[in-house]
C-alpha cells in the first residue's frame, strides 16, 4: 500500500514532469499480497483503454481490458505449450518494466487516409523465474490495445499458443470458418469450430469489439476457437507449430479494438498498419494504384480491346488471369512460356504484343501465376516478367497458414519488390498490415467476393468484419448476369467500389469490352459485351486511394454508408440489405464554405437503361441532411464535386 500511496503523491506533486507522467501512465506494481500477485497497468493516451497484466502464483500470467470503464475482455490466460517436452516449469515474476510513449504520425504511399496518427503508450514487461521464457510487449493506442510475446533466447518450438480472449457468453459474433466462406451471426458461446480473424463481436447494444492479429510475417496464422468447458472464452489456434530462431523471435501482435459502433472500428483499421514496421522500399515511384479490367478471353484481340477500353474509361491496368501459360493446376505448366490453356481459350494470344501496345498507351499489365509455378519458378519468373514489361503479378492459390508458407509468401513479396513488381495475393490470404512495410503488396483477396456471387447482405457483413483487416480484392463485376440474378443491383456494384477499399480496384472482373473476340464464352460464362451506359462515368472518375474516409452509418448485414475524399471530391457508397429503408446522410464532413454538385446514381426499376440505374443531380452544403430511400438489395452512389 505504501508504494501505491507514493505513486499518487508523485502524480500530484510532479504532474508537470514528462518522464514521471510516462511512467505513471504505464506502470503500477501492486505490493498488496505481493507473494501472490504482481500487476502492470497500461493506459491509452486518451484514457479510454486500460489493459491490466497480472501474474498470479497459482494460475500464472493473465490480462484483462477495459474500454470506457467497461470490461471488454475478462481475465484471460497467456502463454504457450512448447514442443518436445520443453515446457519450462516454476515461478514467473516481473523483473522490470520498460515504458515508452510515442506521439507521431506517418504518411502512406497510398491508403484510406493520407496520414495516419501513431500515438500510443507501451510497456515491455521483462519476466524472470524458472518458468519465464518470454517477455510481453503491450501497446495501448487510442484506437485499440495490442500485445505480443518476445523470446530473448530465440530457441525452441511452439506447439500451441494459449492466448485467451474472455468474452461474455451472450455476446454476438460475426464468424466465418474460412477467409472466403459465408459470414454468420452467432453467439460467441455457440462457436464450435475454428473461426477467422478479425472477429467482430457485439457485447451490448452500443459496444462492439474486434479481435485479430497484426504483423504476421514469419509465424503461423492465428485463428480463434472456444475453450470447450469455458464457453465465451476464445483461445488462439495456430495453423502449425512454430520454430523459433534468430529471425523468428517474437509473435505477431494480438489486438483488441472497441467502439460504440461497428463503423468506428472500420475507420480505425489503420491500427493494423501502425503495428507493422515502416516502409522499407526507398524509391516507391513505381508503385502505382489504379483500376483494373480483367481480360476474359485470353486472346490478342481481347487484350487489345481491354487496353482501348482502359484508355477510354480512365483505368490504369488490364489483367490476364489463369491460363496464359497453360493449365494452372498442372505441375508441369511453365510460367516462363506463353502457352494458352486450350480448356480456357482457343487463342491466339500474342501476350508480348499486348504488353507492348498497353505500355504505348500508358496502361499497365498484371499477370496471374498459380502457386504451383511460383513455388518452383519464382526466381525465374520475377525477372522474366519484369523484362517483358509487366507491372505486377497476382499470386494465385498461395498456401497460407503454416509458418513455412507464411514465411515463403512474405519473402515472395519482398523478392517482387527487388524486381519492381507489385503484388495481389489470392485466395485465402488475409492481410495483417504488411503493405505498410512493403507497399508493393497492393491488395489481396481473403474475401467472399463477386466470384462467390454474394448478395448485399453478405457484402455488408464483409465491410464491417473482413475490411478491418485491410484492403480486399472483391473481384467486382458490373454486367455479368449474376448481378441481376443473385447479387443485388447495378447501383450496388457502383457503391461497392467505394465501400470495399482496394488500391488495385478490379471493376470489370467478368466483363468484356466491345471489340473483344466475339462468340467466345470467356471467364464467368458471359458472352455479353460491356454496354456504354451513362453511369460508367462514376467508375471513370473513381480514385482507388483516398485522403480521408468516413463511415457515416451502418450495421453488419443491414446497411452501410461510407464516404471517401480525394482532393476536393467526395465519393459516397451506400448498400442496403434485405429490408427497405430510408438512410440519412448528414453532409457535415464537407467544407463549410463550399457548395457541392452531387451526381446521384440509384436503382430505378422504371428506367429505360439496361442496368436500371437512374442519374439525378442536386446541390448540397455541409449544413444539409438528406434522406434517401433504398429498396431491398439496392444501392446508392454519389459523386460530389465543388460547384463552380
Amino acid at each position: 500500500m505504501k508504494i501505491n500511496m507514493l505513486v499518487s503523491n508523485l502524480f500530484i506533486k510532479n504532474f508537470y514532469f514528462p518522464m514521471v507522467l510516462v511512467v505513471l501512465s504505464v506502470l503500477m506494481v501492486s505490493c498488496a499480497n505481493s507473494e501472490k500477485k504482481e500487476a502492470v497497468v497500461v493506459q491509452s493516451p486518451d484514457g479510454r483503454y486500460v489493459l491490466n497484466f497480472e501474474i498470479d502464483a497459482q494460475t500464472g500470467p493473465s490480462y484483462n481490458i477495459r474500454y470506457m470503464d467497461k470490461e471488454i475482455i475478462g481475465t484471460s490466460g497467456l502463454g504457450f505449450e512448447m514442443g518436445d517436452g520443453q515446457n519450462p516449469e516454476g515461478d514467473i515474476q516481473i523483473d522490470k518494466v520498460v515504458p515508452q510513449e510515442v506521439n507521431s504520425s506517418w504518411r502512406p504511399v497510398y491508403g484510406e487516409k493520407n496520414e495516419y496518427p501513431d500515438k500510443y503508450r507501451e510497456a515491455l514487461i521483462v519476466l524472470k523465474g524458472a518458468g519465464a521464457f518470454y517477455n510481453l510487449r503491450i501497446r495501448a493506442y487510442n484506437e485499440g490495445v495490442a500485445f505480443r510475446y518476445e523470446f530473448p533466447k530465440s530457441e525452441g518450438k511452439i506447439a500451441k499458443e494459449l492466448t485467451e480472449f474472455s468474452l461474455s457468453p451472450s455476446a454476438t459474433a460475426w464468424a466465418s470458418l474460412r477467409a472466403q466462406s459465408a459470414i454468420e451471426k452467432i453467439k460467441v458461446s455457440e462457436i464450435d469450430s475454428v473461426v477467422e480473424r478479425p472477429l467482430l463481436v457485439q457485447l451490448d447494444q452500443s459496444l462492439f469489439t474486434a479481435i485479430g492479429e497484426a504483423a504476421l510475417v514469419d509465424y503461423a496464422r492465428m485463428k480463434l476457437t472456444n475453450i470447450p468447458d469455458r464457453p465465451g472464452t476464445l483461445v488462439s489456434q495456430l495453423s502449425s507449430e512454430v520454430v523459433l530462431g534468430s529471425t523468428v523471435n517474437k509473435t505477431p501482435w494480438r489486438f483488441v479494438m472497441a467502439a460504440d459502433n461497428a463503423g468506428e472500428l472500420l475507420e480505425n483499421n489503420y491500427l493494423l498498419l501502425n503495428l507493422n514496421e515502416p516502409n522499407k522500399i526507398e524509391n516507391t515511384s513505381w508503385i502505382k494504384p489504379g483500376k483494373v479490367i480483367r481480360e476474359t478471353t485470353l486472346t490478342t484481340q481481347g487484350g487489345m480491346a481491354c487496353v482501348d477500353f482502359a484508355v477510354k474509361h480512365n483505368l490504369q491496368y488490364i489483367e490476364f488471369d489463369a491460363g496464359w501459360y497453360g493449365n494452372e493446376y498442372d505441375d508441369s505448366s511453365d510460367a516462363t512460356t506463353i502457352t494458352v490453356d486450350p480448356k480456357r481459350s482457343k487463342g491466339p494470344l500474342d501476350l508480348l504484343g499486348v504488353i507492348k501496345y498497353a505500355r504505348s498507351k500508358d496502361i499497365g499489365v498484371i499477370l496471374y501465376v498459380n502457386r504451383r509455378a511460383l513455388e518452383k519458378q519464382l526466381d525465374e519468373v520475377l525477372p522474366l516478367l519484369k523484362s517483358w514489361g509487366v507491372s505486377g503479378i497476382k499470386y494465385g492459390f498461395v498456401n497460407v497458414g503454416p509458418q513455412e508458407w507464411t514465411s515463403w509468401l512474405h519473402e515472395a513479396v519482398r523478392k517482387a519488390a527487388d524486381h519492381g513488381l507489385m503484388i495481389d495475393v489470392h485466395d485465402e490470404y488475409r492481410p495483417t498490415g504488411y503493405s505498410r512495410t512493403y507497399p508493393n503488396f497492393m491488395t489481396q483477396e481473403g474475401i467472399r467476393g463477386d466470384e462467390e456471387s454474394p448478395d448485399n447482405m453478405m457484402v455488408i457483413k464483409t465491410i464491417f468484419t473482413r475490411m478491418i483487416a485491410g484492403a480486399g480484392d472483391h473481384t467486382n463485376c458490373y454486367f455479368a448476369p449474376r448481378v441481376d440474378e443473385k447479387m443485388g443491383s447495378h447501383a450496388s456494384q457502383l457503391a461497392k467500389a467505394v465501400c470495399v477499399y482496394s488500391p488495385w480496384q478490379f471493376l470489370y472482373w467478368y466483363d468484356r469490352p466491345q471489340g473483344s473476340k466475339p462468340e467466345e464464352e470467356g471467364a464467368g460464362g458471359s458472352k455479353e459485351f460491356i454496354h456504354e451506359v451513362p453511369e460508367l462515368a462514376f467508375f471513370d472518375a473513381l480514385p482507388t486511394v483516398w485522403d480521408d474516409t468516413k463511415v457515416i452509418g451502418g450495421y453488419p448485414g443491414e446497411f452501410a454508408i461510407i464516404a471517401r475524399k480525394s482532393g476536393d471530391d467526395w465519393f459516397i457508397g451506400g448498400l442496403n440489405g434485405l429490408a427497405e429503408r430510408t438512410v440519412t446522410i448528414p453532409f457535415n464532413f464537407l467544407d463549410n464554405d463550399k457548395t457541392y454538385g452531387a451526381t446521384i446514381y440509384s436503382d430505378d426499376a422504371g428506367s429505360d437503361s439496361v442496368t436500371k440505374v437512374s442519374i439525378t443531380n442536386s446541390k448540397v452544403t455541409a449544413a444539409d441532411v438528406v434522406d434517401y430511400k433504398l429498396l431491398a438489395k439496392n444501392g446508392l452512389a454519389i459523386h460530389l464535386k465543388v460547384a463552380k
